[in-house]
């Protein structure tokens, strides 16, 4: 097995004075996903946001290639993608100027990747609606285009199936798979199955074991 790129060790969350999560330790490697599972509550998104860096965590460390990421926090938000229950999108500008935006904030251009973060999820028909003008469905597809179009090796997604129809959930599963296939890494938290074969499993209800694929 290739030697992990992210390593999670001994990490807690309190959230409202209460411990969500203790002493979590699990490691990803190259083309790895983690799905999060468990009851609302039991800690998924907390542990999200604690990897994200939007949330300090209580205790513990996030490691990735060997370097702790707290000693270059801006760093280590330039290697992740987020993608939250809210999709972060601004109402005013274009799915296009979205994800132009959303680019630049990450001192890139997008440029020839853009159609085919478009395509991906069938946006090209509405690259030029305001997105406060679209569905909840065609917000969600909109934050999924811009986590492909950013190329960041690890995606942290929260339900990233909520609001997505079939062909939707489809074009998620096609470009989470190519995400993966190219070495890049997920965590996922889940109520539905991701229908990706060889994923680990932590269901934060169980504590902190990680269920390997066989």
């Amino acid at each position: 097995m290739a030697p992990p790129l992210l390593e999670v060790t001994g990490l807690s969350c309190r959230r409202g004075g209460r411990l969500v999560f203790d002493r979590l330790s699990f490691a990803l490697s190259e083309g790895e996903l983690l799905a999060l599972t468990g009851r609302n509550g039991s800690g998924k998104t907390s542990l999200l946001r604690a990897l994200a860096g939007l949330t300090p965590p209580h205790a513990g460390t996030i490691v990735w290639q060997g370097a702790d990421v707290a000693q270059d926090p801006e760093t280590w938000r330039g290697r992740l993608a987020w993608l939250g229950h809210l999709e972060g999108l601004k109402g005013d500008l274009t799915v296009m100027e979205n994800l132009v935006f959303a680019e630049r904030l990450r001192g890139g251009e997008a440029g020839d990747r853009l159609e085919g973060a478009l395509l991906a999820f069938d946006l090209l028909g509405l690259s030029a609606r305001e997105v406060r003008t679209l569905s909840a469905g065609q917000r969600r597809r909109t934050a999924l285009a811009r986590i492909v179009l950013s190329q960041a090796p690890l995606w942290l997604l929260d339900e990233p199936l909520n609001a997505l129809d079939a062909p939707a959930q489809a074009a998620f599963r096609t470009a989470l798979q190519a995400h993966l296939a190219a070495g890049g890494l997920a965590i996922a938290a889940t109520h539905a199955e991701l229908g990706i074969g060889g994923a680990q499993r932590l269901d934060l209800r169980g504590g902190t074991s990680v269920e390997r694929p066989a």
